[in-house]
């Protein structure tokens, strides 16, 4: 099973990012997503998972965490922005100690994090907002025995005129 992993879109989603993503089984957006980003999600095709981000509409009625049964272990989801960025990987590792990995935003830094378990992965914006060398996903490859992380990172593109 293939799960794009997304975050920090905060209103735009970088068209090279749809596209690496719209062939997986499942889209997680891990929060921030911004006005109209969801319809977009929700046109790709696959079930979309979206956690609630400090930037989020208050009635968006997306939950602030979700964990996703998939083959060989739970991921779970989460902005990450209820922790400070000091010990925030030690701290999601203590509160979702269950899981194989927990995918996260908020930073807009791109991190693979597998020094330990659960796994913390940060798939870094995929818009324009923040994206630290150019916009990023994840693909996150869950198997029965063994689960793989495909790093998707694009460079910087010009604004649209």
């Amino acid at each position: 099973m293939r799960i794009a992993l997304i975050a920090d879109t905060h209103g735009r989603l970088d068209d090279r990012i749809a596209a690496a993503v719209a062939g997986c089984d499942r889209l997680v957006h891990a929060g921030d997503v911004g006005r109209g980003i969801a319809d977009e999600l929700a046109g790709l095709g696959p079930p979309v998972t979206i956690v609630h981000g400090n930037n989020a509409p208050a009635d968006a009625g997306w939950p602030e965490t979700e964990a996703l049964e998939l083959p060989g272990g739970t991921l779970v989801a989460i902005h990450g922005h209820q922790w400070p960025a000091r010990n925030r990987h030690a701290k999601l590792r203590a509160a979702f100690p269950d899981a194989r990995a927990v995918v996260c935003g908020h930073s807009h830094r791109q991190v693979v994090d597998r020094d330990a378990r659960p796994w913390v992965l940060n798939p870094g914006a995929a818009g324009r907002t923040r994206t630290y060398g150019g916009p990023g996903a994840l693909i996150l490859t869950a198997g029965p025995r063994q689960w793989r992380v495909r790093v998707v990172r694009f460079g910087v593109s010009s604004p649209s005129p």
